[in-house]
């Protein structure tokens, strides 16, 4: 785990461990072929594809390493007074061509986004080739506002296995992209109790 501070609210990036990955991959290929636990209508995006994971399902396969990335980013942070975490939910966004997040913010404490498989060459822009900041499938995370010294925004391009922990509070969006391919991505709200 990593920490990092682009502006006032810190970052943390991680990888997921290989365990994790086949499990939820697995978990997301199995229930996806059901249109009843769909959890599209339940959040901001504009993408037709997305499921939430089971609280049983969590609590069995991801909560301990969710949970360990989540202690390291508060350590890192000087928070060491953790009397629990909570893992409030967790969910798999399918995103294909042209569906995107718009700006949004969580639940809970801490957030967390993850990705699952990312589409090769997902940044090009077939519609236009001479911007040197590509933002297509990326994610932005933004806070405040732009002045001297001082940035607003900070644009991630997802890596395969990443893990970015923000608080719930810090506005973000995932932009579209122009290409075929799968980009998927798993996201978590957590509730952090500290002892008085």
């Amino acid at each position: 785990m990593k920490n990092i501070k682009p502006f006032g609210p810190s970052i943390g990036r991680a990888r997921i461990s290989n365990k994790f990955f086949k499990c939820l991959n697995n978990e997301f290929n199995e229930k996806s072929k059901s249109k009843k636990i769909d959890y599209s209508s339940k959040l901001a995006s504009q993408i037709k594809k997305e499921l939430k994971i089971s609280e049983k399902f969590v609590k069995k396969n991801l909560e301990k390493e969710l949970m360990n990335h989540i202690t390291k980013f508060l350590n890192n942070e000087k928070i060491k007074n953790i009397k629990e975490i909570k893992i409030l939910n967790l969910w798999v966004v399918r995103q294909f061509k042209g569906e995107y997040n718009p700006i949004h913010y969580h639940e809970g404490d801490l957030s967390g986004v993850g990705y699952l498989t990312i589409p090769k060459n997902m940044t090009n822009n077939k519609m236009v080739k001479n911007k040197k900041i590509k933002t297509n499938g990326t994610i932005d995370f933004i806070n405040g506002q732009k002045g001297f010294l001082s940035k607003s925004i900070y644009n991630v391009v997802p890596k395969l296995k990443e893990l970015i922990i923000f608080p719930n509070y810090l506005l973000h969006t995932a932009y579209p992209f122009n290409i075929s391919g799968e980009r998927r991505s798993f996201s978590f709200n957590a509730k952090i109790i500290l002892k008085k």
